[in-house]
């Protein structure tokens, strides 16, 4: 093998393959356009070219199966069927044979490459993980250098004092965009970590398709250009030094936190059997990995906890360990002792769970939301108060979001920030912002599509009053960088400000403080004497001291007699805002009682409403009782009216039997009678009878 053909086979795959496909002439954007190969410059032959067409679509989308062209478009035709000929071709070997047909028809490709200075650009399009959302905006910061800022394809050329570079040149608010960055980006991952330092945003490790990674690459946010750091080589060291100084290990689940100058990665799973919390620094500086010497109680190893910096001290809560087994415990390292310290809390705990998100409010309170059990996601909210270690779950209002696992959490302010995640079903679209002091939650921006952000184990990370979010996994792996800009406080009043009605209103209330027109030659703007045209006699308000005048009025020195009466329009005013903010309390107070009488009425309806419903269940088995009742009363009716007519024949056939009866015994009567008066009258027969 030539020292050419040794160089570019030190490029791992993908990135070989990539590197081959850009100088072939195939890009992100014009994949699969077999015009755009350089056919004249390298010399392939048609068959080449088409063959080279088909490996390079296998190998980034996978086997063809898109419609069969009509037969007239002999172009479409060939390139299908070039693509449909490779089967079900692994997307690997598929970039294998395709740098191999390269090297065979140019050896020497890799050499040309460098000489023609070309950007050999490797994004990452494994199995279609690269593709850009066509519904997310594309944005393009300006070049640095020029001083020009561009905005829908239009350069301004307005000259101002300080040009905006990288993330802050981005001139889209509220929405999610997508820049444009330069270099060779990290491979698509998910379950990694991130922090900014020094305007760098670090991406440390994470998971690609079951790999664990453990890659350090950094995106400058100035010029947006993507590097890696390399491994630095080592003077000889002690075999205590070497165990303290090794670099990162493969490792996904795990925390990043900046100490300073330093990165701090907390705990995370990985191929190498631990049985605790390993804490590594990586130092920006030299670039170079060394792992923290602890002491104390150390935790259990763990993977997918949330790990929180408040003050000087580290807070974990939950993660699952290497058995799987799911934790709701709470620890605490001391970053100046370098001590860990289980801490046992009280009130209602939150469920054992992982990849949720915790947050710091005021190095007073920890949120945590979210995260999910082998199981379910969950949607609920707890509050630590960290100087009681008791937790609370608290009641939110707004729109609340939806069960999810694997999102990631930021706060600017007292805003905390939810993007991305899942619940076992779909990513969630929608961006929300939970004000840590009404309890309120509030969606700000929702994407289309499967975009990044809707991802399980993305990174967010804040960047002045920006968010950049990297990576994820949402059916495909993503290594792209979005970015979230939200509206500083600074900027909304320094637009009311801005504002014709405003701005009148704050010349006249500057006005009014200020008394009348003091005479030429000086105004009094702030309490400082400044001069002005002899021809004007106007007060000079400049709109970004307004602001400053109205608050400082008080202390204004008012000349004249009028100044008085200015006070005491002023003074008045004031009793009338004082006035006005009592009657507001005293509505807010009532109609909060209105609330809860409401709240009482409801209550009390309820309750009327279970015992009518009571009333109406015992008056329905009544009334089916009633009915039973009826049916028997019919049934007995009946049987009293066949028992009346059997009487009757009863009656009538003991009158029957009684004159049978009285019949029968007037013939024996008769019968005896008539014997005796024969005998005495000598009947002939009776005598005959007898001498017989």
């Amino acid at each position: 093998m030539t020292n050419v053909g040794m160089a570019a086979a030190t490029l791992p795959y993908p990135d070989r393959f990539y590197a081959g496909a850009a100088y072939a002439g195939f890009s992100a954007s014009s994949p699969g356009n077999v015009d755009s190969l350089k056919s004249s410059s390298l010399g392939l032959s048609d068959d080449t070219t088409l063959l080279l067409y088909g490996l390079y679509k296998q190998a980034t989308v996978g086997p063809c199966n898109v419609p069969k062209p009509w037969s007239w478009n002999v172009i479409d035709l060939a390139k299908w069927t070039s693509w449909n000929q490779l089967g079900r071709m692994d997307s690997m070997e598929a970039m294998r044979l395709f740098i191999r047909t390269l090297e065979e028809e140019d050896p020497s490709w890799w050499s040309k490459a460098q000489e023609q200075d070309k950007e050999l650009v490797v994004a990452v399009e494994l199995n279609g993980e690269d593709k850009v959302d066509d519904e997310m905006p594309v944005v393009e910061a300006p070049p640095a250098s020029n001083g020009l800022s561009k905005l829908n394809g239009v350069f301004n050329t307005t000259e101002v004092e300080e040009v905006a570079e990288g993330v802050r040149a981005i001139p889209v608010y509220n929405e999610w965009v997508l820049p444009t960055v330069t270099g060779r980006r990290p491979s698509a991952r998910y379950q990694h970590a991130a922090e900014v330092v020094n305007n760098k945003l670090y991406v440390i490790g994470g998971n690609h398709n079951g790999r664990y990674l453990n890659d350090v690459q950094f995106l400058d946010l100035k010029t947006l250009e993507w590097s890696k750091v390399e491994k630095v080589p080592q003077s000889p060291l002690s075999e205590q030094q070497k165990q303290l100084s090794s670099w990162f290990p493969p490792c996904a689940g795990h925390s990043l936190i900046r100490w300073g100058t330093k990165l701090l990665a907390v705990a995370g799973h990985s191929k190498e059997p631990v049985d605790t919390v390993t804490v590594r620094a990586f130092d920006t500086h030299t670039m170079t990995w060394t792992i923290l010497d602890v002491h104390g109680k150390t935790p259990i190893a763990r993977g997918g906890q949330s790990v929180t910096l408040v003050g000087s001290t580290l807070v974990m809560f939950g993660g699952e360990d290497s058995k799987r087994r799911l934790m709701n415990d709470l620890n605490i390292l001391d970053l100046e002792t370098l001590t860990w310290k289980a801490v046992d809390t009280s009130g209602t705990r939150p469920s054992p769970r992982s990849d949720h998100v915790a947050a710091a409010h005021g190095d007073r309170y920890l949120f945590l939301f979210g995260g999910g059990s082998h199981s379910s996601c969950y949607n609920d909210l707890y509050v630590l108060d960290l100087d009681s270690m008791e937790w609370s779950q608290a009641q939110t209002g707004g729109t609340v979001p939806s069960p999810c696992a694997g999102h990631a959490g930021a706060t600017i302010g007292n805003s905390l920030y939810i993007i991305g995640g899942g619940d076992n079903k779909s990513g969630i679209s929608d961006t929300l912002v939970l004000n840590m002091d009404t309890l309120v939650w509030s969606v700000v921006a929702t994407v289309k599509g499967r975009a990044a952000v809707a991802s399980e184990g993305l990174s967010v990370v804040v960047v002045e009053d920006s968010l950049l979010a990297f990576g994820g996994y949402n059916g495909h792996f993503n290594n792209q960088v979005y970015v979230f800009r939200t509206f500083p406080a600074e900027k909304v009043q320094s637009k009311i400000l801005e504002s014709s009605a405003a701005a009148a209103a704050a010349v006249s209330a500057a006005t009014a403080v200020a008394g009348p027109s003091p005479p030429a030659h000086s105004s009094l703007v702030n309490g400082k004497s400044s001069s002005s045209s002899p021809d004007t006699q106007e007060t000079v308000v400049e709109p970004k001291e307004v602001s400053e005048t109205v608050q400082d009025s008080m202390a204004v020195e008012l000349p004249t007699e009028e100044s008085e009466v200015t006070r005491e329009k002023l003074a008045l005013a004031l009793k009338v805002n004082e006035e006005l903010q009592a009657a507001t309390v005293a509505a807010q107070a009532e109609c909060a009682k209105l609330q809860n009488e409401l709240a009482a009425y409801q209550f009390s309806s309820s309750e009327l409403e279970q015992e009518l419903h009571s009333v109406r269940q015992q008056l329905a088995a009544e009334q089916s009782r009633s009915f039973r009742l009826e049916v028997d009363v019919a049934e007995l009716r009946k049987k009293l009216q066949s028992m009346e007519t059997l009487q009757k024949e009863l009656d009538l056939l003991q009158r029957q039997k009684a004159a049978s009866d009285e019949a029968a015994v007037q013939a024996v009567q008769k019968q005896q009678s008539t014997g005796v008066w024969s005998w005495l009258a000598g009947n002939p027969l009776d005598a005959k009878g007898d001498e017989d």
